[in-house]
């Protein structure tokens, strides 16, 4: 197929201006503000090109959620395309620890991985159709999320009623391993898990107390002993606070589990181990809330049938494009598990996410731009 015929040139370097104009508004998730100034950028841009907009307020103190879809197509069935415009690094980041520069073919700046270049570069592949004078087959929504760095919590629940409303989801998520894209991924649960003792003098009264951190560093231990590597399941406590002061027996504890599962089988069983932690001093409390927080993301023969449509317009382009699965979770984890066909790192090959040596390849660009094209213009 000649994905290009008639159309004009893309651009790498007005592929990459495009993505500067992004990364220089930073836009931590928890900065509704900054969030949203990326979402007013994206709104302009695809006002100018004819698109229809939806913007939904922002909740809980993330930013809004965006809806761009084309003025083609109608309401029916087509392509949901997923991107996050927000990131895990915090404002001032751009200034001094990771400023946007371009060394050789590398070039860095807060989120450029994680994920804006991914997220630019499906806008500018809609940009070139509109340009060519030319529409998809399919109509294609793109959907804008505040908060997928923290779990989309406020957002999940239109991803998955867009997806199931569409017959592929395209994720622009970062390129993984020298370009690869993600054809599944594990599940993801997390957990707050809190102990309540008794606080007492710790040189006049010790016998007193309970602590509460002593008996969290014996349901750490065991917590981590749920890692099984041969059966899919990892364990990592990320997160621990607690105390008053070095000669207080701790009255408060509490810490973050992070579980990661192949499937849902696995899942099920997380959540029952979990369940079924207790404390083993009767005056000290235990308290447990949360859940699975993605659901595995698995490769099954629709999602084969995807990737390889993909990987033939990738050998058109002159690249050979290979798939894999990851650890991390992404909204992705959603719409596969809603049953709607999804491929996912589709963004631009780098390294370093949720670094402060994050960076892309900029010889990526085009080849991933003439990918996201061919998909426009071949699902049908």
């Amino acid at each position: 197929m000649d994905i290009q015929t008639n159309a004009p040139v893309i651009d790498a370097d007005e592929i990459l201006e495009g993505i500067k104009g992004w990364v220089d508004i930073e836009s931590p998730s928890h900065d509704p503000e900054g969030v949203n100034r990326v979402a007013d950028a994206v709104e302009t841009a695809a006002s100018k090109i004819g698109a229809q907009i939806d913007r939904t307020p922002g909740q809980d103190g993330f930013g809004d959620i965006l809806k761009v879809r084309t003025p083609w197509g109608g309401d029916g069935p087509g392509i949901l395309v997923l991107s996050h415009i927000d990131t895990v690094h915090p404002e001032g980041t751009l200034a001094d620890l990771n400023p946007w520069r371009r060394e050789g073919d590398k070039v860095y700046g807060p989120g450029i991985y994680d994920m804006k270049a991914g997220a630019y570069i499906a806008f500018y592949a809609y940009q070139h159709l509109v340009r060519s004078g030319k529409e998809s087959p399919l109509p294609i929504t793109f959907v804008y999320v505040p908060e997928e760095e923290i779990g989309s919590p406020t957002s999940q629940k239109m991803i998955e009623d867009e997806a199931k409303k569409n017959k592929y989801v395209l994720v622009t998520e970062p390129a993984r391993e020298g370009g690869k894209i993600v054809t599944a991924r594990r599940g993801v649960l997390r957990y707050e898990i809190k102990t309540h003792g008794r606080p007492a003098h710790s040189g006049s009264r010790h016998m007193d107390g309970r602590s509460s951190i002593k008996e969290m560093a014996r349901l750490i231990l065991q917590m981590e002993d749920f890692t099984d590597y041969d059966r899919g399941i990892t364990a990592n406590v990320g997160l621990i606070q607690g105390g008053t002061g070095c000669n207080v027996v701790p009255e408060h504890c509490s810490i973050e589990l992070d579980m990661r599962v192949d499937n849902m089988e696995m899942a099920r069983e997380a959540e029952a181990m979990v369940a079924a932690l207790e404390s083993s001093d009767p005056d000290v409390e235990l308290s447990i809330s949360g859940g699975l927080n993605r659901p595995p993301y698995e490769k099954d023969e629709a999602i084969t049938r995807l990737y390889e449509h993909a990987k033939t317009i990738a050998a058109d382009i002159g690249f050979d494009l290979q798939d894999m699965k990851t650890g991390g979770g992404s909204d992705g984890n959603f719409t596969a598990a809603v049953g709607v066909p999804t491929l996912d790192g589709l963004g631009a090959d780098g390294h370093g996410a949720h670094t402060l040596d994050e960076f892309i390849y900029f010889s990526s660009l085009v080849e991933r731009t003439k990918l996201m094209l061919g998909l426009f213009e071949t699902l049908e």
